[in-house]
Parts: C-alpha cells; sequence; structure tokens
C-alpha cells in the first residue's frame, strides 16, 4: 500500500510538471520579463543601431533562421553576415531604412524544462515593420509572427532557433 501511494504520488508529481511546462508563464514573471528585454534588445541592435557585435552574443552558433519569404539561414554567422555588411555601409546619422514594433498583447513565452530544471523557452508575438520612404516617413508594412527557441548557455539566453512567418501586407 504504501508503495502505491508513492508511486501515485510520483505520477501526480510528473502530471504537474508536464502540465505547468507546457503553460504559459505569466507576464509578470521573471521569465517573461527576462525574455521580453532580450526582445527589445535584439530587435533593438538589429534595427535602430545596427550593433552586431550585441547580436553575435545573442544567437548560438548553430542558430537556424527560418524565413516563409527569405529562406533558410544555417549557422549564425551565415545569418550576421550580410548584416554586417549592411550596417557597415549604414550612415549612423540616418534613420534605420526599417524598424520593428512589437504588437501590444502579443508577446507569449513557454518555458522548457527538462529533469524539472529550465534550459529554454519557447517565445512567439507578433510584430510590424515599417521602411522609410523617399520622403524619410516610416510607411506601415507587413506584420508577421515570429517563434524563438531561447537556450540558456552558462546562464546566458541566447538563441537556437527563429521561425519568421505570416507576412502579410497591412498598411492600416
Amino acid at each position: 500500500m504504501l508503495l502505491l501511494k508513492h508511486i501515485v504520488t510520483i505520477i501526480v508529481m510528473m502530471l504537474l510538471t508536464i502540465i505547468t511546462a507546457s503553460a504559459q508563464v505569466a507576464e509578470s514573471s521573471e521569465l517573461y520579463q527576462v525574455l521580453k528585454k532580450q526582445d527589445s534588445i535584439l530587435f533593438n541592435a538589429a534595427f535602430n543601431t545596427c550593433d552586431t557585435n550585441t547580436l553575435e552574443g545573442m544567437f548560438t552558433e548553430d542558430f537556424e533562421f527560418y524565413h516563409d519569404k527569405g529562406g533558410f539561414s544555417e549557422g549564425r554567422d551565415a545569418f550576421l553576415n550580410p548584416m554586417k555588411v549592411n550596417c557597415a555601409n549604414w550612415n549612423s546619422k540616418e534613420p534605420q531604412p526599417s524598424r520593428r514594433i512589437l504588437m501590444p498583447n502579443s508577446l507569449k513565452v513557454f518555458p522548457l524544462y527538462k529533469n524539472g530544471e529550465l534550459y529554454g523557452a519557447i517565445q512567439h508575438g507578433i510584430h510590424r515593420f515599417e521602411s522609410l520612404d523617399q520622403n524619410k516617413d516610416y510607411q506601415k508594412g507587413d506584420v508577421a509572427k515570429f517563434t524563438h527557441v531561447w537556450i540558456k548557455e552558462n546562464n546566458i539566453w541566447k538563441v537556437k532557433r527563429e521561425l519568421s512567418y505570416d507576412h502579410q501586407y497591412k498598411p492600416e
């Protein structure tokens, strides 16, 4: 009887772990706030400051990028090298030719656990892109979904996989 009680306890604990591991975390949680900040740093470096050094530290070496219109990039360097060329040619006194805006209330974070230890998270959201017109005014463009798989490497959050999809032109 005691053995059965222990087995039932273990099964219940495993089920609770599975349920909580697959649930989205609250926006007030530390994990959500950390990854929301990482998202902000990543896209600020990519679209506002052209800070490729910051970007290099935010991706794993084996990073993979899947884009529904731009194709597949395998490896951090393959992904960042074109950006490094563009950034080298960018006049920092001019506005960036495009910018990214995270859509309000769209960001979701789902923790990933192994043996009860947090090793990563899935971050999903919706963002809008805007680009400069000939008058140097930003015009609304595509709205798209994104999914990042974040991994903790030596206690540092890095993007291992990124999906960018469902790009649709929505000027309003």
